[in-house]
């Protein structure tokens, strides 16, 4: 960018862009948020929001996008081959290394699916007048680096003088500091959200300020020495002057597909921002040890449930679809229920995914449902005690056991992750996670994935207190940039030396067991009209336990008198004592008596002093 810039005059032409590879079915809340919120404040403002992303997801085709975007290696693959010609022998490479559990996409020609990619980024920069734009912005989160410095080239050549501005998750922190002294195409970065920077920085450009006289305010990183001193964020201290975000330019977009490209979106909406497990206590903190999510925020707010309702009712109404999406890295447990209480009494039969965490109660998770929450993303992560207090999760493998059987029960559809090999992790948390899974196998499978170390998060800021002996940038990195490059940028994706060896032998067993017991629960339910493994119905003064298996015919246990009643009581956890007391005068040792023999059968669950029954009702 020249200096003869500020001499330009802003006449409010603003383009943000969203690149590919986020998920291709829903609209970016970031872009969405931005423009409605910027054009609030600036009326006048002509904002285009380019969501590229869904373009490239209609040229490749949905099916192979959808496994790209699973993968960050394998998307950030493609667009270095472009970015770096030079790299793209070890882009290919490390393609087809991340593509082995794909195999449609192992069976691509990667010079081919670049080569398509290259046309349809082309031909979105060609239709863009990019010298008549006064400022270009870019969203750049999981997946989109290369494909937004690849961006950033191809703009720069059509307007030299054009500033580029970026924001997003994947430029946060000492990430964002060396993009700005290794990219010269890249005029600002801003740290966290990105409404009041923003805001103040047309505020400067519509007053007659340039870019050469740009002031420094919160929330923008600088070039300089000591960028460092001035990095801060500025944030929105309350979401309630938050309008609804703009999606139309979205679905214009979908609008002019061919009839097979066609589809119904779902739609991202948020009561949160931030996360209020992370702000802690003063003698515990908080925050999960290998989550970074949090790196663009600071403490913890909120919207007002009935401004929630009000905004998934307007763009639910407006766009004519009813799939909604939070994106809220956690939902506030009061206000939320009272939202879905809100939603059940609206009228309007949407249907909505969040995160949650493990502790949500099975009252609250029955207004979440009764208001249309249909999955859900329980922040389950392991099935051992001890590598909850090592993950500083703040929750139990009971708490885990229970809430994965409220949602079996109430028919949520959970998406709960497993981590492995996390560092420091020992013999004694596989042990207790392959003892667990002997129960859980009736619930919903947790999906594997494999520790990962992220800048910023609690793991690489105190390496030392989790066995890591040295923190670098990932090693995967050298197949899509130049040597110089990766010299002068700390990635957000790190690595380490420590005990990952071990960690990978040590948890195979449960690599093994889990796999069987996706396959047993995916065999069980590919029957017509199959309900959950394991329910309960209650004869008033017996109860009838029915367990389906595989290829067999099921299993009915009958429990009558006094283990009925013990049974029903123990529907959510409960403490022993509590037992001892509720059926006084039975003898403590005929109470566990009856819980061993249970729990051999696997219909129970013990852990420690206490006590869940399996079966759901229904």
């Amino acid at each position: 960018m020249t200096e003869t810039t500020n001499s330009r005059q802003f006449k409010g032409r603003i383009a943000l862009i969203s690149p590919p590879w986020p998920i291709f079915s829903r609209p970016s809340i970031q872009l969405g948020s931005l423009k409605a919120y910027l054009q609030a404040h600036h009326p006048g403002l002509a904002i285009s929001c380019h969501h590229v992303y869904l373009q490239m997801a209609a040229a490749v085709g949905y099916p192979v996008y959808r496994q790209l975007a699973k993968e960050a290696w394998l998307a950030e693959s493609i667009y270095a081959a472009l970015l770096y010609p030079e790299q793209q022998r070890p882009a290919r490479q490390l393609f087809y290394r991340q593509a082995r559990p794909y195999p449609d996409l192992r069976r691509l020609v990667f010079e081919d699916l670049v080569s398509c990619v290259r046309k349809t980024t082309e031909e979105f920069i060609d239709l863009t007048d990019w010298r008549a734009l006064d400022l270009a912005g870019l969203s750049v989160c999981l997946c989109q680096l290369t494909a937004s410095l690849y961006f950033i080239k191809k703009i720069r050549q059509k307007a030299p003088e054009l500033p580029i501005i970026l924001g997003g998750s994947q430029v946060g922190g000492q990430t964002a500091e060396d993009l700005l002294k290794t990219f010269a195409e890249i005029d600002l970065i801003v740290a966290g959200e990105g409404e009041l920077p923003l805001s103040r920085l047309i505020s400067h450009l519509q007053t007659g300020g340039g870019w050469n006289d740009l002031p420094d305010f919160p929330g923008r990183v600088r070039r300089g020495a000591n960028a460092s001193a001035a990095f801060s964020f500025s944030q929105l201290p309350d979401l309630g002057p938050l309008p609804a975000p703009d999606y139309s330019d979205y679905f214009t977009m979908l609008a002019t597909f061919s009839p097979d490209k066609k589809f119904f979106p779902t739609l991202p909406v948020e009561m949160s921002r931030g996360c209020w497990w992370r702000s802690g206590t003063a003698d515990r903190p908080g925050g999960c040890a290998f989550c970074n999510l949090n790196v663009q925020w600071h403490g913890y707010r909120s919207k007002e449930p009935a401004q929630v309702t009000e905004e998934i009712e307007r763009l639910t109404g407006k766009h004519r679809v009813l799939s909604t999406a939070f994106m809220d890295n956690a939902l506030p447990p009061k206000k939320s229920r009272e939202l879905f209480q809100m939603l059940a009494e609206s009228g309007q039969d949407v249907q909505c995914f969040s995160e949650l965490r493990a502790t949500t109660e099975r009252r609250t998770l029955e207004d979440y449902r009764k208001g249309g929450m249909t999955e859900v993303q329980i922040g389950i992560e392991a099935l051992s005690d001890g590598l909850l207090k090592k993950l500083n999760k703040g929750t139990t493998v009971m708490d885990n056991l229970a809430v994965m059987k409220n949602c079996e029960a109430l028919g949520l559809k959970n998406l709960a992750n497993l981590i492995l090999h996390f560092p420091g992790s020992d013999e004694t948390d596989v042990t207790e996670t392959l003892r667990v899974i002997r129960f859980a196998r009736i619930f919903r499978p947790l999906r594997i994935v494999h520790f990962w170390l992220g800048m910023h998060s609690p793991v690489w800021e105190n390496p030392r207190a989790y066995g890591l002996r040295a923190v670098f940038t990932h090693p995967f990195y050298k197949y899509l940039f130049p040597e110089d490059i990766r010299q002068q940028v700390r990635f957000m994706i790190q690595d380490y030396r420590g005990d990952k060896q071990i960690q990978r032998k040590l948890w195979r067993p449960v690599a093994r067991a889990v796999r069987k017991w996706q396959k047993e629960y995916e065999r069980l339910h590919s029957e017509p009209a199959a309900g959950p493994i394991l329910t309960r119905r209650d004869g008033g003064n017996f109860l009838i336990l029915r367990e389906r298996k595989a290829g067999e015919e099921p299993v009915n246990h009958r429990l009558e008198g006094a283990s009925r009643r013990i049974y029903l009581f123990c529907d959510q956890p409960r403490r022993f004592e509590e037992l001892r007391e509720h059926f006084a005068p039975l003898p403590a040792d005929r109470i566990q008596s009856f819980l061993d023999m249970m729990c051999d059968k696997q219909l129970m669950f013990q852990n420690k002093d206490r006590v869940l029954s399996l079966a759901v009702w229904g």
